[in-house]
């Protein structure tokens, strides 16, 4: 006796209910009971005051750019100098000589260490 071959019996489609996305489109189409979004109303002229797209011409100096300047000074500057100007600790002054301004920024660092004296870091050809 032969075995039967599902791929060769003939399917008898499933009844297939429509999804909710179905149902409201064909609600659309025949002018259901979906109701319509009130329009926006237009403002008037002067409703809003107008922004400035112009940025202010003085910029508060970030703690980033505080850093930044001192280390294109032309003698660079120390861990200490640099914890001094922003307030932060040892590890986060490393961390942003390392990711910011080796990394994000892509800038040259370089670090001198004299015989006798604290490293400096410096930027060179910033001057």
């Amino acid at each position: 006796m032969p075995k039967s071959n599902p791929i060769d019996e003939p399917r008898i489609p499933d009844t297939v209910e429509p999804t909710k996305r179905q149902q409201c489109s064909n609600a659309k189409k025949a002018g259901g009971t979906m109701t319509a979004r009130p329009k926006r109303q237009a403002r008037g002229k002067g409703a809003v005051a107008s922004r400035s797209r112009t940025k202010p011409a003085i910029r508060k100096q970030t703690k980033q750019q505080t850093c930044i300047d001192l280390l294109c000074r032309r003698e660079g500057a120390t861990i200490e100098e640099l914890q001094a100007a922003t307030g932060w600790q040892q590890h986060s002054v490393r961390g942003f000589l390392a990711g910011a301004v080796r990394k994000k920024l892509g800038l040259t660092l370089l670090s001198e260490k004299p015989d006798a004296g604290l490293r400096r870091y410096r930027i060179p050809n910033a001057v």
